[in-house]
């Protein structure tokens, strides 16, 4: 069977990265790791590449140094349902990281992230663009996207 996996490149603390992200998703374990022999380019022992699943999603992670670093051209974009949820991954994603807008922001790692809640969509979809057009405004002005903020905002 052919699959598609994403692979993220990092310098360093790769365990701390897959305990982290495993701590915060369902579905989430390491699937496999391999790790730095002695008298390799990498420090002996650590992780130089593992293969995780969070919310049944497979990811790999090498640990190849600080060649290149992760930017926010690649993201890992989460759909949540509701504040609560929303409020849970963006504050435990945030804290020693940047918050940015639109639901985005870098965590700990420099790793990007959306989340995003299901009713963003739900409300910019559908036949008013007048309506799709204020939830737009409303959510280009926020940083965490605030699920009342668009309700409202689609009330008008």
């Amino acid at each position: 069977m052919t699959t598609i996996t994403p692979c993220l490149w990092f310098d360093g603390r790769v365990q701390e990265a897959i305990d982290f992200y495993s701590s915060l998703f369902p579905d989430s374990e390491l699937l496999s790791a391999s790790r730095y022999p002695e008298g390799s380019p990498g420090q002996a022992g650590d992780i130089m590449v593992a293969t995780f699943r969070i919310l049944g999603q497979e990811i790999m992670i090498i640990n190849g140094g600080p060649q290149y670093p992760l930017t926010p051209a690649v993201s890992l974009c989460v759909g949540t349902r509701g504040q609560q949820e929303t409020d849970r991954l963006w504050d435990a994603l945030v804290d020693g990281g940047e918050p940015s807008q639109c639901g985005w922001l870098t965590d700990k790692f420099g790793l990007s992230w959306q989340i995003v809640p299901a009713e963003l969509g739900e409300l910019m979809s559908g036949p008013d663009p007048e309506r799709s057009q204020r939830v737009m405004q409303a959510m280009l002005g926020m940083s965490r996207i605030d699920v009342a903020g668009l309700l409202a905002a689609a009330e008008g």
